[in-house]
């Protein structure tokens, strides 16, 4: 009789994975590609949209460019306006076409330029009456600080008191004591509110009384000023 040796049966262990040895985590399924693709799309316009604008500013300008003077053609914005603009179209080999809108102490044409296309062909010349004062006095269709974006400074200008041959009076003080001895005899020539403020101020600091009188065209408060007796 043959002997028999029975094996104690092993029970059967998954061994513990540990370090490397862990199991990967599941692959992303077929249902993120369609994201992935959106994302890649959304970059490549993004970036489609970046070149273009690059392209249109290396381009710029293409054809003339408008510049408002919101005063008559005459004075002394407007020659500023023609020096710039000439100064201009040779640096940039574009016309610039100059459209003198006047009226309303210049609001009217810088009112224009704040309702035009912001592509870079529509630009203003905009003294201080303009682009300060105007927003203190007057209520605005447009917002003086909001619409508008500067560009580079121009002049800085010198405002003079000047009178006609024959004025009794040789300097500001014998000016001054003329005038306080003759209110409201004399005249002064304004052509916008920064003239006007200039004129109510220089009263109010000296007590002296004098007739504003506005003009539309400098030159023609020069003349009129020169003809008075």
């Amino acid at each position: 009789m043959k002997n028999s040796v029975r094996r104690a049966s092993v029970p059967q262990t998954r061994p513990r994975p540990c370090g490397n040895d862990r199991p990967h985590p599941k692959k992303p399924s077929s249902v993120q590609h369609p994201r992935r693709r959106f994302l890649r799309l959304a970059a490549g316009v993004a970036a489609l949209q970046a070149a273009s604008s690059i392209a249109m500013a290396q381009s710029y300008p293409s054809r003339p460019i408008t510049m408002i003077v919101p005063f008559p053609a005459g004075g002394g914005t407007d020659a500023v306006g023609r020096i710039v603009a000439e100064r201009m179209r040779g640096l940039i080999g574009q016309p610039i076409i100059i459209e003198n809108i006047g009226g309303a102490d210049g609001s009217i044409g810088v009112g224009r330029a704040a309702r035009a296309r912001p592509d870079g062909y529509t630009i203003v010349l905009g003294p201080m009456e303009t682009h300060v004062l105007n927003g203190a006095f007057y209520s605005l269709s447009y917002d003086v600080v909001n619409d508008f974006a500067p560009v580079a400074p121009l002049i800085t200008q010198s405002i003079i008191l000047f009178s006609r041959k024959g004025m009794p009076a040789r300097d500001v003080n014998e000016l001054i004591a003329w005038l306080k001895a003759n209110p409201n005899k004399a005249s002064a020539a304004t052509q916008a509110v920064g003239f006007r403020l200039l004129m109510t101020f220089f009263q109010k600091e000296t007590g002296t009384q004098i007739t504003l009188v506005p003009y539309r065209w400098p030159d023609s408060a020069t003349a009129d000023t020169e003809r008075e007796h």
